[in-house]
């Protein structure tokens, strides 16, 4: 059951991601023609007002497919179709047309003639292979040529549709952390100090008295708000608490916690705390600044083998997920929160296929005033995929080498 709530919480980071970019298109009037979660094949899927909606196999992503994302070109409408047209030479009047239309970037001729191509590739029967390869020439066509093509519209489309991915991600992480500290308390509230010790619970026999103030268990610092965090992730291991009395620090435990239900207990009762809205936006604001610099920072220490600083891996956050779960749901929240912020993070890296690529590529063609070739996007994609494949590797080798050296 823990991990169906791990793997959900991380689906739902994804789906709000992708929501983000959905949402922003829908408003800027470029209609979206596919919203997934996960990746095919399609689990199920339903079509409404021309948007397909389907939920993937593999649940390790998801995407929002915008129209004509790349400026259409004729030789890759020439190349679609080359095994098509081998299999019936009657279609290659209707792609000259359509691909001439193309060269000349005369787009409205081009749509018009992209029917006359479209129902000439109806009246043939084409192989598995060349039906595929004409329905995404078909497809590229239509999209690239519409109105509402992503590649057509300006910048500032553009850069507000790919950028409401990540900062929809920053604005869940933000509610989290929010919410958390509004309920709960946050980690950096008042002191820890102890209302009331049971007589005969593992701490009052280790010599804690009311009054004191916990200042750390096992040398972590800890406050009002982490305290029960920091008993609850020993795991029932042995304790020993740095206590504060009347002004003198004093050395509690070692003494092991007692396991009541599913959580363990060293028998204390500490004020229930929760912070003031005012106080929970700082505390939030503050938490997601050094996610930030924790990020920036851990990316610019990539490169050195003495860093602690990695990328974590789907089943690494998973497996810390369910840890955190296990402590308390506040926590896990947190680690959500962290995850989300993250994912905005890194998604906004100037690499295609990232977010970051894609405003990055707008930019470059806002100044050139064209938009780049469907090769240059796939060319540059690719050695960003090779240099995000190097980033992991060199992180998966300092992280094993810092354990293993």
């Amino acid at each position: 059951m823990i991990w169906v709530v791990v793997i959900a919480g991380l689906v739902a980071i994804v789906f709000i991601h992708e929501l983000g970019h959905f949402g922003v298109a829908l408003a800027v009037g470029m209609r979206p023609r596919s919203f997934y979660i996960g990746f095919p094949p399609a689990i199920v899927k339903i079509k409404r007002r021309g948007i397909e909606y389907g939920i993937g196999a593999i649940l390790l992503g998801g995407f929002v497919r915008l129209p004509g994302m790349h400026r259409p070109a004729a030789r890759d409408l020439q190349a679609l179709f080359g095994p098509a047209i081998d299999e019936h030479p009657s279609l290659a009047a209707s792609v000259r047309r359509v691909s001439s239309a193309l060269a000349r970037e005369d787009y409205d001729s081009a749509r018009a003639g992209y029917v006359e191509l479209e129902e000439a590739v109806a009246a043939v029967s084409l192989s598995a292979m060349s039906r595929r390869a004409v329905t995404r020439a078909l497809r590229d066509v239509d999209e690239g040529t519409s109105p509402d093509a992503y590649w057509r519209a300006p910048t500032w489309k553009r850069i507000s549709v790919i950028a409401a991915g990540p900062a929809a991600n920053v604005i869940l992480a933000f509610v989290i952390l929010f919410v958390v500290y509004a309920v709960s308390g946050s980690s950096s509230s008042s002191a820890a100090k102890i209302l009331d010790v049971q007589a005969s619970g593992p701490a009052a026999i280790a010599g804690l008295r009311a009054g004191d103030v916990v200042a750390s268990i096992n040398g972590r610092r800890v406050n009002l708000g982490s305290i029960s965090d920091a008993i609850q992730s020993s795991d029932g291991r042995r304790l020993t608490l740095v206590a504060l009395r009347h002004g003198h620090a004093r050395t509690i435990g070692p003494f092991s916690p007692v396991r009541l239900g599913k959580r363990w207990i060293i028998g204390i009762d500490i004020p229930r705390t929760r912070d003031s809205a005012g106080t929970a936006t700082s505390q939030a604001s503050s938490d997601l600044w050094s996610i930030t610099t924790g990020t920036l920072g851990g990316l610019g220490a990539l490169f050195q083998s003495h860093s602690k600083t990695h990328f974590q891996s789907i089943v690494g956050v998973g497996r810390y997920s369910a840890k955190a779960l296990r402590v308390s749901v506040g926590w896990y929240f947190q680690i959500l929160a962290l995850v989300s912020m993250s994912l905005a993070l890194l998604n906004l890296i100037p690499l295609l296929p990232l977010d970051g690529g894609h405003i990055l590529f707008s930019l470059i063609e806002s100044v050139r005033r064209r938009a780049l070739a469907r090769e240059v996007y796939e060319r540059a994609s690719l050695v960003g995929l090779a240099l995000i494949v190097l980033f992991y590797i060199v992180a998966f080798h300092n992280n094993t080498s810092g354990i293993f050296g």
